[in-house]
């Protein structure tokens, strides 16, 4: 009996560990842009995935801030989902903010996202379409992108989440994407 239960045991520890939901990671490198050029132009998806040990192969190897150019964005968003204002997922959407002025900072608060958006750790996760981690000269910035900018008590909580995730002890705001600013008189908020 023992043995079956060790064989069982062995199975199970290699079996990949699935997520609750697909992701995409997506890369813009926005340094060289082309005149004329149409935004989103240099948006590619660069792989989707959907377990544990196949997001920390990806991180471990690629998806760092640190090792962007100037000017260049990661995405990490729902598989499905485009990362553009475009996109019908979120046209009505909006997003938190937060920016460093260390490149040390954007690491571990793109990290620490990275992690609580796999674990669902959000109480509104399905409000929540991805986050993009921008690199730029003077000031990084980390950006969470949802879905209905419009439900005030989701987009705080998640606010209040994220901000608690990321020890954030400055005042973090939330702006309505231009869309969705018609269907509200607030166009922001801030905890």
């Amino acid at each position: 009996m023992a043995a079956n239960d060790g064989g069982a045991a062995e199975v199970a520890a290699t079996e990949p560990h699935r997520l609750d939901k697909k992701w995409t990671f997506w890369f813009d490198n926005q340094s060289k842009p082309k005149q004329g050029a149409v935004w989103g132009n240099n948006l590619r998806n660069v792989y989707t995935f959907d377990t544990v040990e196949e997001f920390w192969c990806l991180y471990d190897q690629v998806f760092k801030p640190s090792k962007l150019p100037g000017n260049a964005d990661f995405h990490m968003f729902k598989a499905g989902i485009e990362p553009k204002w475009e996109d019908p997922e979120y046209a009505n959407g909006g997003k938190w903010t937060v920016t460093s002025s260390r490149k040390a900072g954007l690491e571990t608060m793109w990290s620490e996202t990275l992690m609580a958006l796999i674990g669902e750790q959000f109480d509104d996760a399905d409000e929540i379409c991805g986050v993009v981690a921008s690199v730029r000269q003077r000031q990084d910035k980390l950006s969470l992108w949802t879905k209905n900018a419009a439900n005030e008590a989701a987009q705080m909580s998640i606010g209040r989440k994220w901000k608690e995730i990321l020890d954030v002890t400055d005042k973090i705001t939330y702006n309505f994407h231009d869309d969705s600013k018609t269907r509200s008189s607030k166009g922001r908020y801030s905890v």
